[in-house]
Order: structure tokens, then sequence, then C-alpha cells
């Protein structure tokens, strides 16, 4: 999952963003309105968390141009205020969710997986491949009922390829989703962490390396 955060005080966009990598996303951090919209015109994400009152371009602005794009990035917009007027006028603009400050990380975390299970085509709560498991919400993955000891990096890997199973996922495509603006392209970590991913799922192997296309996942 692919999240940016945009936030201008510092310490709490930083915060959110080290608590969010630690659920597993992959996370950008900016913290002003324009640096924003500069990373969704190249970058495709599934959740902004969005701060209302921003410098540069404000908060209200960035959402309206998604809407106005129909975007399928979700976006959950946070506030100082927390009076239903606000509330409305924000899901008016077109945010998905509402959060208003201050907030219980937990929730945060809750609300930022409930927007990108919304994604288009919506993803089933639990996703699953032949006997293997994996609930997106509750941090756990299973194969034929034996509880994988899953890296954030790892466990994000394989929700990447559970999402599209039967599908090539291209090496470039995974470290898109998977890391951050702070991966290396030309590094071998897609590599590198698919082949811890197959000796924590056991045999019979379900991860095929496809030459020149990347990875998939099926039944074995």
């Amino acid at each position: 999952m692919r999240v940016l955060v945009v936030e201008d005080f510092e310490v709490l966009a930083r915060s959110v963003g080290t608590g969010l990598r630690r659920e597993g996303m992959a996370v950008d951090v900016v913290l002003d309105g324009t640096a924003a919209l500069e990373r969704l015109a190249v970058t495709r994400y599934d959740v902004v968390v969005l701060d209302r009152d921003l410098p540069g371009v404000h908060g209200d602005e960035i959402c309206r141009r998604l809407a106005r794009g129909r975007c399928e990035t979700r976006v959950l917009m946070l506030t100082a205020s927390d009076t239903v007027a606000d509330r409305v006028d924000g899901l008016g603009l077109g945010a998905d969710d509402y959060l208003p400050k201050p907030f219980a990380f937990a929730e945060l975390v809750a609300r930022v997986r409930a927007l990108a299970r919304r994604a288009v085509p919506p993803l089933p709560p639990t996703l699953a491949c032949g006997d293997i498991a994996l609930d997106p919400a509750r941090r756990a993955a299973s194969r034929a009922g034996r509880r994988l000891e899953l890296s954030p990096k790892e466990f994000a890997l394989l929700e990447c390829l559970l999402a599209a199973p039967g599908l090539v996922i291209s090496a470039e495509e995974l470290l898109e989703r998977v890391w951050d603006e702070a991966a290396d392209p030309f590094s071998s970590a897609v590599k590198h962490t698919v082949h811890r991913l197959r000796a924590k799922l056991g045999d019979p192997p379900v991860i095929e390396t496809v030459r020149e296309g990347g990875y998939r996942i099926g039944p074995a």
C-alpha cells in the first residue's frame, strides 16, 4: 500500500510516516500543498492523509483537484477543528473520510486501511490463494493454518501478490508499492525480499519468477 502524508507540522508528519511504515505501508511525507501536488502528479497513491490547513496550496484545493480528476486515490482529511459543519464541508470537497486532531494512531491506521480496501476494484478483507491467507487489518498471514512470521516488507510484498493472484507484477511495480521514494530503483531489494518470503512460505513453492516479467503467485 502506498500512502502520501501531507502535514505541515513536521514532528507530527514524520511520526505518522514512521508509524505507518511500521504497519508495512510504503509512505512518502511532504510538508506543504505544493509538494503534495508534485508527488501526486508522478506517483499513484492508494491513500492521501491530508491536513486541511496547509501552506502553499490549501488542503481543500488538493482535495478538489483529486475529486475533479476522478482519481482512485482515497483522501483522509485531517483538521484541528471538530465541528459538524467542518466535517460536512470537508466531505463535501471530495474527502473520503475525516479525522479531527488530536487522534489515536490506531484509529488513523484503521481508517487508512479501510480506505485502501475501497480501491477499484475493491479487495476482500482477507486475501487468499490456495492454502495461503492474509488479513491486512490484523497483520496476520498463514499457510495451511501455520502462522507466518513476516517482516513488514515481506508482509507487504505478499499482500501485493495476493491482491492480484495469477497476474505478473514487475519488480519495478513492487518496488513502488512496497517501498517508498527513498528506495534505490537499481537495488536488489525486491529480489532479496522475495527470496526470504519464499523460504518462510515453505514448500510447495507458490511464488513464480517470470523471466523479464516479474513475479506472480498461484496455487502449486
